[in-house]
């Protein structure tokens, strides 16, 4: 297929199609040139999505990366076959950066107030990658082209000062979410029966929710209320949070399915 097709095949809406045709610009440009190229840091929903129309258009092309094993958010990055991910990673042709950012002791400044302050100095979401918060303030994962703003222009997030030093990827900190482990019961693995024990509504209103385009499985939309749902999916529902089920056990002296779930609060 030729990009109009793989457009017309995968974008959702005009804002996808706008998404998916800067990350097939960049593959296509990197495979053309002989070159590294990068998109800006997505959202898993983006990654998701993308991944679907990169596996059509080059398959085995494109590593995800943001900094960290386990980070959110991550960008294309796309390598010509004489450089090595490891080298990339390592090199200028990096776009990875992060910075330390220290605030007053007691300031308690949260995710938003750093990313307000960021998006405040006239940088867009896709220029910030995760915003790791530390006991002296947080970690910032930014694409390197930001530096010399935020060295020279970021000086305080919310109402305090900070203060900001380079730090290589290496000593990012992540910390894991704080989860609540969930063993519940179900009918079947069907969708809005596990989005309803996982977010502990009604499974009507888990229904509705899909129906509403507002749940996605694996950060992909689902409408499908009874879409089959496996260990190791991850369930994400605008305006509850997010949910995965770990495991699905046996069967209950009722017959019901039994499942072991965890809940990101």
């Amino acid at each position: 297929m030729n990009k109009t097709e793989l457009l017309d095949k995968y974008a959702r809406d005009g804002d996808s199609r706008l998404l998916l045709a800067r990350v097939l610009d960049q593959q296509q440009r990197a495979h053309q040139r002989g070159i590294p190229t990068h998109t800006g840091f997505l959202s898993p929903a983006e990654q998701a999505e993308s991944a679907d129309l990169l596996m059509a258009a080059a398959p085995g092309q494109g590593i995800l990366a943001g900094g960290y094993p386990d980070a959110e958010r991550k960008l294309w990055a796309f390598l010509p076959d004489w450089l090595e991910e490891e080298v990339w990673l390592l090199g200028e042709d990096c776009p990875l950066a992060a910075l330390a950012v220290k605030a007053p002791a007691g300031a308690g400044l949260t995710h938003r107030d750093y990313l307000g302050s960021l998006m405040g100095l006239g940088l867009t979401r896709e220029k910030i990658g995760d915003i790791l918060l530390t006991q002296a303030g947080a970690q910032v994962v930014v694409l390197r082209e930001t530096l010399p703003i935020l060295l020279s222009q970021w000086e305080k997030a919310g109402k305090y000062p900070v203060t900001l030093t380079p730090i290589p990827l290496d000593q990012l900190t992540p910390t894991p979410g704080e989860r609540k482990g969930l063993r519940v019961t179900v009918a079947s693995a069907r969708l809005d029966a596990v989005v309803a024990a996982g977010f502990s509504i009604p499974r009507s209103r888990a229904a509705d929710l899909i129906r509403g385009g507002r749940v996605m499985v694996n950060h992909r939309p689902c409408d499908k209320a009874d879409k089959t749902v496996a260990a190791g999916d991850i369930l994400t529902c605008r305006g509850l949070g997010k949910c995965v089920l770990t495991a699905v056990g046996g069967t209950s002296k009722r017959g019901r399915m039994i499942l072991e779930m965890e809940r990101y609060l």
